[in-house]
């Protein structure tokens, strides 16, 4: 039995179109990365190093440029590991615009409420990650933990 990418080609010879032209097929795969996504490599070195100055100037370079959501995350991240709360909630705010299932925005962004005293906020964040990854997932044990660390210490 012929396949319809066969049938296409000789059909494409015939009519004269390059086998080149014709649709390639289609393959699934795993942890696919986004052609937008610019090389955070060098920031998140930066940000390893709390060196969140290095990385303000570089994430607000590249969001001249880029409209991403992990760009905006990592602005979020960065502004509030340098206590600029009001300005973090933007950046994760647009992030997740882009973005509504970006997990480690929405951990983050947890963690904002939690450092600013927003619990029932930060509960919702958890929330939402328990639907995203029901599983389990990194970003919501971490928010869990924050939460318990908060609820702890009050």
């Amino acid at each position: 039995m012929k396949t319809l990418q066969s049938i296409l080609a000789g059909t494409a010879l015939v009519v004269g179109l390059a086998p080149a032209l014709l649709p390639a097929p289609a393959f699934a795969v795993d942890n696919m990365s986004s052609t937008d996504a610019p090389d955070l490599t060098s920031v998140r070195a930066k940000i390893k190093a709390q060196n969140y100055a290095a990385a303000l100037t570089e994430l607000r370079d590249l969001a001249e440029d880029v409209q991403q959501a992990d760009v905006y995350n990592l602005l979020g991240f960065t502004l509030r590991k340098t206590g600029d709360f009001k300005t973090s909630l933007t950046y994760y705010t647009k992030a997740l615009e882009l973005q509504p299932d970006h997990k480690a925005a929405r951990e983050y962004l947890g963690e904002l409420y939690v450092e600013t005293g927003n619990m029932e906020k930060a509960k919702e964040e958890l929330s939402i990650l328990a639907k995203l990854c029901p599983g389990g997932c990194e970003e919501r044990e971490d928010l869990q933990k924050a939460i318990s660390a908060k609820s702890a210490s009050n």
